[in-house]
């Protein structure tokens, strides 16, 4: 099993106040745990920079022409409450969708079984033309329209188990009958969307909202109950992963208690989903995770998992 790892310095670039939570120190720590010898084995890529025609894919491209237009020289430009851009942050999320492209071609042909991108900024709360939570453009449902165009996918699968809701992905999906989003997160916490009741127009958008305090027990029966079976009947042709790793109990920003372990074993059911219906075709996404701890351990854990471990 080749696991393929794809990332780029451009991620530290994109600079926020200090003490913002998605710092670049998140990026710093997950290169640190993939120092380790026992990660040798990974092949290894830089994320290249896409074209905004590439951004459009998720996005109206007036959209991605206004995002291009306010990237400040200096400084930085507030888009909306909790979310801003400095300098740098503009190549980092243009490499960050290059990045998720580049995977989705490398499982796609086959040069690897499964990919992991590790950028930033986060994506999965930007909508069709709105940016939001930290994100600019929804590098997940871009990758996911790309594996559709250049690849032909006829059903492609993104679960998204990031402790907020995607708001961006449900929107970019709601009216796709090829694209199954599914979601386990906490509920009430921003951005205030993802209830059961939320289903899409033709019932392929998944919402199993967790509450505060609830741990790994109650997050995998969710998974085997209310995500898998669905998944697995949707008999996808690639698997995304919108991973992010803030339900784990050291972060900050919510109060799931999961730990590395669970974000490991979710990986495993989802790559058993992939093995059976898209030839093990699997692109996972960096999301949220905003204690470095929890962070570094729970992306080992994934990582362990797509190697094989």
């Amino acid at each position: 099993m080749t696991t393929l790892y794809v990332s780029h310095c451009a991620a530290l670039d994109h600079v926020m106040p200090e003490g913002h939570p998605e710092s670049a120190d998140r990026i710093r720590a997950i290169e640190r745990v993939l120092e380790n010898e026992r990660y040798a084995s990974l092949v290894r890529a830089q994320a290249p920079l896409a074209e905004h025609a590439v951004a459009a894919l998720g996005h109206p491209a007036a959209y991605v022409q206004d995002i291009v237009e306010r990237s400040p020289r200096e400084g930085f430009v507030q888009i909306d409450g909790d979310t801003l851009m400095s300098p740098g942050t503009l190549e980092a999320a243009l490499r960050a969708v290059g990045g998720a492209v580049h995977a989705v071609d490398a499982v796609m042909t086959r040069d690897c079984s499964n990919a992991f991108v590790a950028m930033r900024p986060p994506g999965h709360h930007a909508e069709r033309d709105r940016a939001m939570g930290f994100c600019l453009f929804n590098t997940a449902a871009i990758a996911v329209r790309h594996a559709r165009k250049a690849f032909g996918a006829s059903r492609v699968a993104l679960v998204d188990w990031d402790v907020h809701h995607g708001n961006g992905s449900q929107d970019i999906f709601w009216d796709d009958a090829a694209v199954m989003y599914a979601s386990t997160h906490e509920m009430p916490l921003y951005p205030g969307t993802g209830k059961s009741s939320e289903r899409g127009a033709h019932d392929t958008i998944v919402n199993v909202p967790l509450v505060a305090g609830d741990d790994g027990a109650v997050f995998r029966e969710a998974f085997e109950a209310c995500i898998l079976p669905r998944i697995a009947a949707f008999a996808p042709d690639l698997v995304v992963i919108s991973a992010g790793f803030d339900a784990h109990r050291l972060d900050p920003l919510a109060h799931l208690r999961l730990d590395e372990s669970d974000f490991g074993w979710a990986t495993r059911k989802l790559m058993g989903i992939a093995d059976r219906h898209a030839g093990g075709r699997l692109v996972s996404i960096l999301e949220g995770g905003y204690d470095l701890i929890g962070l570094s351990r729970s992306v080992g854990a994934h990582m362990d998992a797509l190697m094989g471990r």
